[in-house]
């Protein structure tokens, strides 16, 4: 599955056709129609990114989204919605084309919305979205939908964090329960492998996204890549601290072998065959586990924190946002509406393994054992500092060179990369 939630670097965007009304010889609305009223039937026109495998093979996301679209056309006859499937590796060049053609879509759902936020392209959230919809929104999603205070980018979908155990290991192995603080989880990694599990702790600090797995880590000591006012804090005390651990976990043999080398589809790989004993994985996670050996022999817990489980997690998501060119602002707010209220949480989850964004789709959710880690940190979830225009850098930085933060000096590795992020 190709997961695509940027959680932090913005990927460049734009987007494609224009609307136009489905109705003989009537007028598509004009920019200046700021209620977005049109005589007649309109049609809206809309690009969204494909999270599936293969979108040419498969056509998940068009399926996706004609469930969707069949639903609120019946409920909504006089409004009509013309979806365009995009890959990932696609949509970004391709909507930069249509709107520099001067095409841009009433509607678009991919990885970012800020670069259009400064040419004056998108309608405000408050424009689109309606009052109860918004105050449903997670608020700390929300508020990174936000340019100089004022929302232009509403939450789509999201992703989080949480710990993946194999039982039956755990069982051969005389553990009782999923560890909660790091004393616990260095204990159950020792068990393992007196039990002959291969890799106790599934370590994957490789390029794929290293950044993840370390700043799960560095939130289990209370650090993180920025501080709460935004100044970098890639080598502070607590992040130092946080990599001296797993280093010590690394030298005991207690996780995957050289860990700066492994990619997390590899480890996830292991972990479904059985091989591996805890891993910090995502919703996402599970299709891979459900096909392997571990089906049905794996649980999932909070992340083990120094002194208990976490409360927070990463948070990652992506994107959904309003073109104002057209016009048909309450058009758009109806679908929105339908969107954000009806059953597409469920099918969301269904088909992606990917998390709600409102309070509405995760109490929808909250009877899910396997999803019920997240769903409870996803409120209080940490972000990458992707507004920050340095993070692209640091991001590449840290991929290429963190693991190499528990093969040799953590301070040292830690510091190259603070003096990246402070342009020194």
């Amino acid at each position: 599955m190709n997961i695509k939630l940027v959680g932090g670097a913005a990927l460049g965007l734009a987007t494609m056709l224009v609307l136009s009304a489905c109705g003989g010889g009537s007028q598509p609305a004009t920019g200046g129609d700021s209620t977005g009223q049109a005589d007649g039937p309109v049609t809206l026109k809309m690009v969204a990114a494909d999270y599936g495998d293969n979108p040419t093979a498969d056509n998940a996301g068009t399926k996706f989204w004609k469930s969707v679209v069949d639903g609120f056309q019946a409920a909504n006859p006089n409004i009509k919605v013309d979806v365009q499937v995009i890959s990932w590796n696609d949509i970004d060049k391709q909507v930069a084309t249509m709107v520099q053609n001067g095409q841009a879509p009433d509607i678009l759902q991919t990885g970012d919305y800020s670069g259009f936020v400064k040419d004056q392209l998108l309608y405000k959230t408050d424009e689109v979205l309606s009052p109860e919809v918004s105050k449903d929104m997670l608020t700390k999603f929300a508020d990174f939908g936000k340019v100089d205070g004022t929302a232009y980018g509403i939450p789509f979908v999201s992703s989080a964090r949480a710990l993946f155990y194999n039982k039956e290991l755990f069982e051969k192995a005389g553990i009782a329960e999923p560890p909660k603080t790091w004393d616990e989880l260095k204990a159950a990694a020792e068990k393992l492998k007196a039990a002959g599990v291969s890799q106790p702790f599934g370590l994957p600090l490789g390029q794929e996204e290293a950044q993840a797995e370390s700043f799960l880590w560095m939130l289990g000591n209370g650090g993180g890549y920025t501080d709460a006012s935004g100044k970098w804090t890639v080598n502070s005390p607590a992040n130092v601290e946080a990599f001296q651990y797993v280093k010590g976990l690394v030298d005991a043999g207690l996780t995957t072998p050289n860990p700066g080398t492994k990619d997390r589809k590899t480890v996830w790989e292991d972990f479904a065959a059985g091989k591996v004993g805890m891993v910090n994985g995502g919703p996402m996670s599970i299709p891979i586990f459900d096909k392997g050996a571990v089906s049905g022999k794996y649980a999932v817990a909070p992340i083990a924190g120094k002194t208990g489980p976490l409360d927070t997690t990463l948070g990652v998501m992506d994107w959904i946002m309003a073109f104002n060119k057209n016009g048909h602002a309450a058009e758009i707010k109806k679908f929105f509406d339908f969107f954000y209220t009806g059953d597409a949480t469920q099918k969301i989850v269904d088909n992606y393994k990917l998390l709600p964004v409102t309070n509405g789709g995760i109490q929808k959710l909250s009877g899910d054992e396997k999803l019920k880690p997240f769903l409870d940190a996803l409120p209080n979830a940490s972000f990458y500092p992707f507004k920050d225009p340095k993070w692209s850098e640091v991001n590449t930085t840290i991929k290429q060179t963190i693991g190499g933060a528990v093969k040799d000096d953590p301070a040292k590795v830690l510091g190259d990369i603070q003096k990246v992020a402070e342009g020194s």
